[in-house]
């Protein structure tokens, strides 16, 4: 830098050297724990054309690096952040937030006249606390309703992200998802968001973001009052867990008598219930879109007739009302008429007469049906007690043979049983089956004299495998000669 400090004006010696910078929520970011560089000298304001302390950080991941732009001095002047000049206090660009209030505050463009107010604006702000804005936004502390129903209450950090990469929009990006940039289609450049100044954003004027902001908050609707002039509670909703029901009564005492606060901690709503009408209808208006207690913004709505809901609930379930608020489907047929007057009192058709009299039963009605016998109930016996530790359960009775079927007995160890042990019959005299008796000796299935074995030629086959004609002999017995023992 060209200058320097030690030089002998009244700008050079009062250069700033701040040790933090005054930012929003927004900017500082999600991140409890940031590491922030700092420069002292290291920029010129882009308002003053002071070198001021610089400060660099990045709010989270997948976020661009932020640096404050202007000086304390210019930030607490008109009470914005220094980095995003939005304001502090309701996060709206300074033209909607001064449009608002009526705040007129021409500060001079020439470089002259600038140094000269800066230099008396220094004064000031050395004289109060460091925490309060300066200027005419430190002077006009009332609220506006344009202001609470545009204000941000929650931090918006989709602004911190980063730029739109130019190598990706023309094809030729190479880094892929390693890219810090976003791989996004870029804005319409005919879009009025697409061109923003920080001067004119300074100074309130033709700044696209705040005209945006005016157009939406003039086409908000309003909560038209009901009809029904009984009609005296307000439902309030989002109210979180920590609004308690004295919060609420202290804020809406200011409008008049209340009469009962109902909170459903659950739904996380109140119903608040004033004395008067026009208390119930100053506080609609002056609340709707536009209260936010402990940091939320709460919805306000009317209450419904209570004559309408005794009605629904005389009705049934208040299906009936649904229905009757409700369009006809065309193409669909209609309700079914009721029953004629002299079956809708009772099942014996007991109408009462206007002296009080019962008329004749009739006798057409059919006898009501009734319903089948129940079945005898299934008796279940109740289930065996346990018997107490250490002892066995008795087991099943002993099995004893017939006298038919009984085993005989086998004598004790060591002693051989006679001969002639009698037994019982296993069947009755004159019942036994008869059982088929082989020939005593079976005739030869080989004729003597064929054997081609000398173990064989002497006697019959006794074993299936001696079979001659099993072991292959059958075919040696058409070409060669019968073996007879001889040699």
């Amino acid at each position: 830098m060209a200058t320097s400090k030690t030089t002998n004006t009244y700008n050079r010696q009062n250069w700033e050297d701040a040790e933090f910078p005054i930012l929003c929520q927004t900017c500082l970011g999600d991140n409890p724990y940031i590491r922030m560089t700092k420069e002292r000298y290291g920029k010129e304001c882009k308002i003053c054309s002071r070198p001021f302390t610089v400060f660099r950080w990045c709010p989270g991941a997948r976020m661009r690096c932020k640096k404050s732009e202007v000086c304390q001095t210019c930030s607490r002047m008109k009470n914005v952040c220094q980095t995003c000049l939005l304001d502090l206090e309701y996060g709206l660009p300074i033209q909607v937030r001064d449009s608002a209030l009526r705040i007129k505050d021409d500060l001079p463009r020439s470089d002259v006249n600038k140094e000269y107010y800066i230099q008396n604006m220094d004064k000031e702000l050395g004289k109060i606390d460091a925490t309060t804005p300066a200027g005419a936004i430190g002077k006009s502390q009332a609220a506006s309703d344009l202001l609470m129903k545009v204000a941000r209450t929650s931090p918006y950090y989709k602004r911190n992200r980063p730029h739109i990469c130019s190598f990706w929009v023309k094809g030729e990006c190479k880094r892929g998802e390693e890219c810090p940039y976003r791989h996004e289609k870029p804005t319409d450049p005919d879009d009025p968001l697409a061109d923003q100044n920080i001067k004119d954003r300074y100074y309130g004027i033709n700044d696209p973001v705040a005209e945006k902001l005016m157009r939406r908050a003039s086409a908000m609707p309003k909560l038209e009052p009901p009809e029904d002039k009984s009609i005296t509670t307000l439902y309030v909703w989002n109210l979180g867990d920590k609004l308690t029901e004295k919060e609420l009564r202290d804020h809406f005492y200011q409008y008049g008598e209340i009469r009962s606060i109902t909170l459903v901690a659950r739904q996380q709503c109140a119903f608040i219930q004033f004395t008067l009408r026009t208390a119930a209808e100053q506080a609609s208006e002056r609340t709707f879109n536009k209260l936010i207690l402990g940091g939320r913004r709460l919805t306000i709505k009317w209450g419904r007739s209570q004559a309408r809901q005794g009605t629904s609930a005389a009705r049934g379930d208040g299906v009936d009302a649904i229905m009757e608020e409700l369009e006809p489907v065309p193409g669909l047929p209609g309700t079914l008429p009721l029953p004629p007057t002299e079956l809708q009192n009772n099942f014996f058709n007991l109408a009462e007469t206007d002296d009080n009299s019962i008329p004749p039963v009739q006798t057409n009605i059919p006898p009501p049906t009734m319903p089948p016998p129940m079945p005898p109930p299934i008796l279940i016996p109740p289930p065996m007690p346990r018997p107490p530790p250490g002892i066995r359960p008795p087991g099943p009775p002993p099995f004893f043979f017939p006298p038919h079927m009984r085993p005989p007995m086998r004598p004790p160890p060591g002693i051989r049983p006679p001969f002639n042990i009698s037994q019982p019959p296993l069947f009755p005299p004159g019942t036994a089956p008869a059982i088929p008796q082989l020939p005593p000796n079976p005739a030869p299935l080989v004729p003597p004299g064929t054997l081609t074995t000398p173990a064989l030629k002497q006697g019959a086959i006794h074993y299936p495998s001696q079979d001659p004609s099993r072991l292959g002999a059958a075919q040696g017995l058409a070409k060669n000669k019968v073996w007879t023992g001889e040699d």
